[in-house]
């Protein structure tokens, strides 16, 4: 393979800005086709961006000859049913978080993987952007001593403006998303302490429906115990006046504290023996950029996975031991 051509399944808002025109950016790397199953949005997305084939079959996008990678971006319901028909079909695939509903759909992905030897990343993509690699270069540098504790809070109204808006509220549909508010955001923040703190030694954690806003879990708590002895408490709760949200991730150290959010990602803080100093980060204008370069040279043999499907299994693992209901 010299050059990544991508097919896109499921070309709706998180493909807009976020991912989509960066396949086009990045070297190596060209969006051939996107699929939608409304025929009209597919059509209006392919000759906004520019883009020479359009679908509303998802098969017949992965069947096509000129494709060799695929992008889903469909809702988690359609995951693992997409990953695994794409690499039946003999396609690499770079799949959107969460990565299944749970840990056992992320396990089957994780299978088919290995045994169709094609490549699978999950897009959990803040690991390489700019400011969560430097909060691990700081962690490695010891810059806050060896890391004790991690304490992790994000409040946010039912409404809450980190998610993004859609004709269909998906994301509140258990049967679609896996959860609620919590399965759309919590996958990011979990992977990146397993890419901080590596194994996972035990996790426990529950959920309640606190405001019946909606049919899904709107306040959960979690407790992890690392193999290198890190704790970590994280508490999401979903139901709190907009002028109460919170976004902080706090890791303390044996010689000082790391803080930093997760979602409004611009600012790292440390303050070690009563000094305090500050990082600052710009925006990306495609906040997957980075990430998908890296995924490019991974499928053309270049680089090590950026996020293994382990990787992904783990944080679905951890979601799924923090809402402990029936997992499909």
């Amino acid at each position: 393979m010299e050059q990544v051509n991508w097919g896109i399944i499921g070309c709706g808002d998180v493909t807009e800005v976020k991912s989509g025109p960066a396949f086009n950016k990045v070297a190596n790397s060209k969006l051939v086709a996107v699929m939608r199953r409304d025929t009209v949005k597919a059509k209006d997305y392919a000759s906004r961006h520019g883009l020479p084939k359009w679908y509303s079959n998802a098969q017949a996008l992965i069947e096509d000859d000129d494709i060799n990678a695929i992008y889903i971006a469909t809702p988690p319901l359609q995951h693992e049913a997409y990953t695994l028909a794409a690499l039946a079909a003999g396609k690499d695939v770079y799949v959107e978080k969460p990565m299944s509903l749970s840990a056992a759909g992320a396990s089957r992905m994780e299978k088919a993987a290995t045994e169709s030897g094609r490549k699978l990343t999950v897009a959990h993509y803040r690991r390489q952007m700019p400011m969560f690699l430097k909060v691990k270069e700081l962690l490695e540098q010891g810059v806050i001593g060896d890391v004790k504790l991690v304490n992790l809070q994000l409040f946010q109204p039912h409404n809450s403006a980190m998610i993004a808006q859609t004709d269909v509220p998906w994301r509140l549909d258990p049967a679609v998303s896996g959860g609620g508010l919590f399965h759309d955001l919590a996958p990011h923040q979990l992977d990146l302490m397993v890419y901080y703190f590596g194994d996972v030694g035990a996790a426990h954690g529950t959920c309640l429906n606190q405001a019946g806003c909606y049919n899904a879990d709107d306040t959960v708590t979690g407790w992890i115990s690392f193999r290198n002895k890190v704790l970590f408490n994280g508490v999401w709760c979903f139901t709190v006046p907009a002028e109460h949200a919170i976004d902080r991730c706090e890791v303390i150290g044996s010689t000082g504290k790391l803080s930093f959010s997760v979602f409004n990602p611009r600012l790292i803080t440390t303050s070690v023996n009563g000094r305090s100093e500050e990082y600052r980060f710009a925006p990306l204008e495609h906040v997957q950029q980075p990430m998908i370069e890296r995924v490019v040279q991974f499928f053309l043999g270049n680089t090590t996975n950026p996020c293994p499907p382990e990787a992904g299994v783990e944080v679905m693992r951890l979601i799924d031991s923090f809402t402990p209901h029936d997992h499909p």
